[in-house]
């Protein structure tokens, strides 16, 4: 059996049920981008995780994945996608693959996707994980704070991981009408902002929700 179908295999009819009941469960905390949740219906969430934790995968719940980092909250990735507001034409930049569980809910909305992971140990594993799923994103390794000036601009910018301050290289690689999702405040607690590029040097700013993520490091994060 290749990897490829021994992951298929795994993807149980039990799995699928537990993906609707989640899905069920954020439309009641008040996702309501069908597109969204149809997406996260998709995507195998149990495959992000070590065999040993997989009871825990359907649960809404961030858990640790190694390296210091976690997968998020199903919650917390549903919140963000639907901010993005993706369109099947749209180049997105994903800053933090971690687990590579976003990156993949974002390719269920578009297809041309790029994400930067700081970390090389979770970059490798993550890498190998998404070629075993045919998920066709374009991966890199490096200081996602400073973004991906050789393949800007991009319609749509996520970021995974929680920021001091709006990263000025990230909105300068935004396209004009495009939008960038991220979390700012302190390492412990961050608030969810979307900024969206009006013009060439105008900028307008939407604060939303409290949350909770690892640190964005490198030179426009952390330790920058």
């Amino acid at each position: 059996m290749t990897p490829q179908s021994a992951l298929s295999a795994s993807d149980t009819y039990r799995h699928r049920g537990q993906r609707r009941a989640l899905v069920a469960e954020l439309r009641r905390k008040g996702i309501h981008d069908e597109r969204v949740l149809r997406a996260l219906e998709q995507v195998p969430r149990h495959l992000f995780f070590e065999p040993g934790f997989r009871e825990h995968a359907y649960q809404d719940k961030a858990f640790p994945i190694g390296e210091g980092q976690t997968i998020s909250q199903p919650y917390t990735v549903a919140f963000q996608t639907q901010l993005l507001q993706v369109q099947p034409q749209d180049r997105v930049l994903e800053i933090g693959t971690g687990s590579g569980y976003q990156c993949c809910v974002l390719l269920e909305l578009t297809p041309h996707v790029w994400s930067i992971e700081y970390n090389a140990v979770l970059f490798a594993r993550t890498q190998r994980l998404l070629a075993q799923l045919h998920r066709p994103a374009h991966l890199s390794c490096g200081d996602g704070s400073i973004g991906f000036p050789d393949q800007a601009p991009f319609d749509k910018i996520i970021v995974t991981a929680g920021s001091p301050s709006l990263p000025r290289p990230l909105l300068r690689q935004l396209r004009v009408g495009g939008s960038l999702v991220i979390p700012v405040g302190t390492e412990q607690s961050q608030r969810m902002v979307r900024v969206v590029r009006e013009s060439e040097e105008s900028f307008v700013r939407e604060d939303f929700e409290e949350f909770r993520f690892v640190p964005l490091l490198g030179q426009a994060g952390w330790g920058g």
